[in-house]
């Protein structure tokens, strides 16, 4: 692995992301368990409560927890800065952000307005504390590669779609919603998903590629260029969508259009990766990135299919994109915190980052996934079998959970030992 340019002696505790990623899966099960519970016809909407509650428990839930927690972990080594008091803050925004995804869930499906309520301070308290101090750590960064140049990006359109969502929030208290509802959900979800996670994940990708399959650096117009151009395309879209809702599918397509681009630039690069050993984050890459051209075709093209068929395109950007590259980064993020903090504090017989994993575990809870994957695109036009492929989606977050937290105890466990060399002079 490529260690050069990181700040390693900047990583934050080790605790810090990893209760962000270790709640992931689990609400991943949380998610799944809704899907067994909700009548199968009103998920085919986008704008039931049924359809809220469930997409919001994984957008928050999990990709929402799995962003946080790749923030808090990867700004501090790439770019050199500390996160103030970053224990404390991660510790109390991540309460707050469970008790808030499980209050708005509580109160899509029952329709209390206390839900609501406690979802708005919630939500509000977890997201803009965290974001607002990751804001201001990046202020101050002085070595500013593109990966933190998106993160940068992904923070302003995080914390644009949290305001928005919490507007959102303040109209279902109200138990009224305005003229400007639908818009501001748009907005909402699209910065969210593209803005924010879409961002992220290419910066993230600029990075992890290179460093963990030894794959090409990417060429300098996509380490550059594509995150302004989206954001732009995202700027357009908005201004399109108040002004000339007519032209609004020029934007759609300019980031699609790069999304797709990128998809493709992924998979090449994996194509010519030095480190041929196949394992299941590639798998998990691949997937994404046929996922993606999918989703951005279906996008593209929603506003000539059926409205209904706006689902799909929560499938494919969803579950085939985000969530598989979100998984694929789990599997190697999670053993190399563990390792890397085991070899800084001195222990030198541990495992390698491959051994802490079970990979017959990991190849199942893959298969799993991708048969659920399938069955829920099945299930748009088949729904009476949606109980099935939520219990197998349930099954895989379970998988995966099992997976991530047998490293978590692995180092916890190795931690009770005494280390191999005593590292307290060089602190």
């Amino acid at each position: 692995m490529d260690f050069n340019g990181l700040s390693i002696d900047q990583a934050p505790p080790i605790s810090a992301p990893l209760r962000f990623f270790l709640s992931a899966p689990l609400f991943g099960i949380f998610a799944g368990v809704l899907l067994l519970f909700v009548d199968p016809a009103n998920l085919v909407s986008r704008f039931s409560m049924e359809s809220i509650a469930v997409v919001h428990a994984i957008t928050i839930g999990f990709f929402g927890f799995v962003m946080l927690g790749a923030l808090t972990q990867m700004l501090p080594v790439l770019a050199g800065v500390k996160i103030v008091e970053v224990e404390m803050l991660t510790r109390y925004a991540h309460i707050s952000l469970v008790v808030g995804v499980i209050a708005l869930v509580s109160g899509f499906l029952s329709g209390v307005t206390f839900f609501f309520l406690l979802a708005m301070v919630g939500l509000g308290i977890g997201f803009l504390s965290l974001l607002l101090f990751i804001a201001l750590s990046i202020k101050d960064v002085k070595n500013f590669t593109p990966t933190v140049k998106n993160m940068a990006i992904s923070v302003v359109f995080a914390l644009a779609s949290v305001v928005f969502g919490l507007l959102l929030l303040g109209e279902y208290l109200q138990e009224s919603t305005t003229s400007l509802h639908l818009f501001l959900a748009n907005i909402h979800s699209v910065w969210a998903i593209f803005g924010f996670a879409g961002i992220l994940l290419i910066g993230v990708a600029f990075q992890v590629l290179p460093m963990f399959y030894v794959a090409p650096a990417f060429k300098n117009f996509c380490l550059s260029k594509v995150a302004k151009i989206i954001s732009t395309g995202l700027v357009l879209w908005l201004f399109l969508n108040l002004f000339l809702v007519e032209y609004s599918y020029i934007a759609k397509i300019c980031i699609a259009l790069f999304f797709w681009a990128f998809a493709t630039t992924a998979w090449l690069k994996l194509n010519q990766r030095k480190r041929k050993v196949s394992d299941i984050t590639i798998w998990y890459w691949r997937v994404a990135a046929l996922s993606l051209s999918v989703g951005a075709f279906f996008w593209v093209g929603d506003e000539y299919f059926h409205s209904e068929y706006t689902v799909l395109v929560g499938l494919f950007f969803g579950l085939g994109f985000l969530m598989s590259i979100m998984m694929g980064m789990l599997y190697k993020i999670i053993p190399f915190l563990v390792w890397f903090h085991l070899n800084g504090a001195g222990y030198m017989s541990i495992p390698t980052m491959n051994e802490m994993i079970d990979k017959r575990l990991s190849k199942l809870q893959f298969l799993l996934f991708m048969i659920s994957f399938g069955g829920f695109v099945l299930s748009f036009f088949m729904p009476q079998f949606l109980w099935f492929f939520a219990l197998t989606f349930i099954l895989s977050m379970a998988i995966l959970e099992y997976n991530v937290m047998s490293c978590a105890l692995l180092y916890a466990k190795i931690k009770k030992t005494k280390p191999d060399f005593d590292m307290s002079a060089f602190k």
